[in-house]
């Protein structure tokens, strides 16, 4: 079981982990919806398109922009459809 926390919260798990570029993609299903709020960040890879950001809330702490997803990914990237990854502090434990 794959799992994303931050500040000892879990704030994902799955067995169902697809591994791009060195970063673990959850099921958006297999995420906490109530430690994602919405950020207006994006960013553009060239191979897997636009990526857009949540932001990380939790115990009232707050990590911008520390998980994102391709909401519509480019064919090469199809396998990420639906799902998040994390950085910035989160700590992924395959």
């Amino acid at each position: 079981m794959t799992t994303a926390s931050w500040n000892g919260i879990v704030l994902a798990e799955s067995d169902d982990t697809v591994v791009v570029e060195g970063n673990h993609y959850f099921p958006r299903e297999s995420v906490r919806p109530d430690v994602l709020r919405e950020s207006a960040t994006t960013s553009i890879c060239p191979w897997k398109g636009t990526a857009s950001y949540h932001s990380l809330e939790v115990d009232g702490e707050a990590n911008p922009d520390a998980a994102w997803y391709y909401p519509t990914p480019k064919d090469a990237a199809k396998e990420i459809t639906d799902r998040i990854a994390f950085w910035k502090g989160v700590e992924v434990t395959p």
